[in-house]
């Protein structure tokens, strides 16, 4: 397969018919060998931690296909750690959409004089640049408009399918006793810039899950949706 990418978490090989193969890693985000999906850069490496974000990434697409989302996902191969996706663009760069339903995180070190850590959010979103040398910048609607990256009928069907599906993961997430604080998703279009739909993964890694008020580790959270 010919490598197109080399990302801190997976890397991404061209496909068949249009498709890509990402290869999940062992690697998570994180600062200081503590884990931290808002991070910038490889925190630690987990044996196996690879196949159950590929495991738990394949279940919620799985679940959002079934409800009539548009993601990438075609298949997966957890004996080789490969998803099979639609080839998709993305815009600009890339855009990393955070959807916060609990304050935490970045958002508690850029607001705790407002805030408590934890106090309730009404679907907080949050859009920030892929840039790592710039700390993954956050954006305005006007931002992304000026900068030509979405134009204003792209950023609201992109909110609203953000919406859509960071409301089906918290509903799933719920109904197994786990409180989603935050998610951060990433989105990209096929055929047409209008035609927009979920990609990357949607794993322990890239969100903030707790359970009777304590953190959930994104192992425990992966090994559990397995176990079912």
């Amino acid at each position: 397969m010919e490598l197109l990418y080399q990302g801190k978490t997976k890397d991404i090989y061209q496909g068949l018919n249009q498709s890509m193969i990402l290869k999940f890693k062992d690697d998570v985000t994180g600062t200081d060998g503590k884990f931290d999906p808002g991070a910038n850069q490889i925190g630690l490496s987990i044996e196996g931690m690879g196949n159950l974000n590929l495991r738990l990434t394949t279940f919620f697409f799985q679940l959002l296909n079934q409800t009539g989302i548009p993601t990438h996902f075609i298949d997966s191969n957890l004996n080789e750690n490969t998803m099979t996706v639609k080839s998709a663009s993305v815009f600009g760069k890339g855009l990393e959409v955070i959807t916060r339903f609990k304050a935490t995180g970045s958002f508690i070190r850029r607001y705790g004089e407002y805030i408590e850590d934890g106090a309730k959010l009404n679907n907080y979103v949050e859009l920030t640049l892929k840039d790592d040398k710039r700390q993954d910048p956050l954006v305005t609607k006007d931002g992304l408009i000026t900068l030509n990256i979405l134009t204003n009928k792209q950023y609201e069907i992109l909110i609203d399918l953000n919406i859509q599906i960071a409301q089906i993961i918290q509903k799933k997430l719920a109904e197994h006793g786990f409180d989603l604080y935050d998610i951060k998703l990433e989105f990209g279009y096929v055929n047409h810039p209008d035609n927009i739909i979920l990609i990357d993964e949607i794993s322990g890694g890239n969100m903030r899950v707790y359970k009777e008020g304590q953190l959930v580790d994104p192992i425990e959270l992966a090994q559990y949706f397995n176990d079912l």
